[in-house]
């Protein structure tokens, strides 16, 4: 396939089609859709998050971690990219540095430890 597949129709069109990618785990690909919507529209976050799950599925975690990180820095209350941040460090082996997002993550979800 050539880019151009990927550039084809409106940004609309393409977070569908990247969309559509993603539900049938065709994560290479939805990333590779939404990493065009993301630089042109860098501050929507639906985009931003979808390309990191869609790293994060691909393995690719140090990418999704950078997504992540950017999402918080716009918004340090975004819950789903606070617990998915923690789960990206700690599928890296880093517990530690996990532990304080997944924390925040769960108190933002309501929930409590027993």
């Amino acid at each position: 396939m050539n880019d151009t597949y990927y550039e084809f129709g409106t940004a609309g069109e393409r977070w569908d089609r990247a969309q559509l990618f993603f539900e049938t785990k065709e994560y290479l690909t939805a990333a590779r859709i939404l990493r065009g919507l993301v630089a042109e529209h860098p501050d929507q976050t639906a985009q931003r998050l979808l390309l990191a799950r869609a790293y994060y599925h691909s393995a690719q975690l140090a990418r999704a971690e950078k997504e992540l990180r950017a999402v918080l820095d716009r918004d340090p209350v975004e819950q789903y990219a606070r617990l998915m941040l923690g789960r990206t460090l700690e599928r890296q082996g880093r517990a530690a540095e996990a532990a304080p997002h997944l924390r925040l993550a769960a108190a933002m979800a309501g929930e409590t430890q027993e």
